[in-house]
């Protein structure tokens, strides 16, 4: 899989997906809901959405669908997941080429899993270093 790691500035309309795994528990989604408005605190104008890989809705499938019929043409994914793990090495790269058939027009970025991410992990640390040292 390709990630994008750089961040353009959007020449069509553009929305951000927010991907996560999903869970029976409907509290287990209040993490993300929180990032994504925060996301919308930060950036008003743009949209954000939050899909699921399976368990919840909507599914990320669904989701594009929705945006690309309110005529957003480029979409980038935030994969809100510690690791690149099966279900983001085959299950989204399989999930997006269905995607894609459905949607030829539509350009998908894909940025690496957050937990990859310098500044996810120096914040973890943050958190889970004082823990240890008391």
């Amino acid at each position: 899989m390709r990630y994008c790691r750089q961040m353009q500035l959007p020449t069509k309309k553009s929305a951000l997906v927010l991907f996560a795994h999903g869970s029976r528990d409907p509290a287990w989604a209040e993490p993300f809901k929180a990032i994504q408005a925060l996301i919308h605190a930060q950036a008003p104008g743009l949209r954000s959405e939050l899909a699921f890989l399976e368990l919840m809705q909507p599914s990320i499938a669904d989701c594009v669908a929705k945006l690309a019929a309110e005529g957003f043409a480029e979409m980038t994914i935030v994969p809100l997941f510690l690791a690149a793990g099966r279900h983001l090495r085959e299950d989204l790269p399989a999930l997006i080429k269905l995607i894609q058939a459905d949607h030829p027009g539509l350009t998908i970025a894909i940025l690496p899993p957050v937990g990859e991410m310098a500044e996810i992990q120096a914040a973890i640390a943050k958190v889970a270093l004082p823990a240890a040292l008391r």
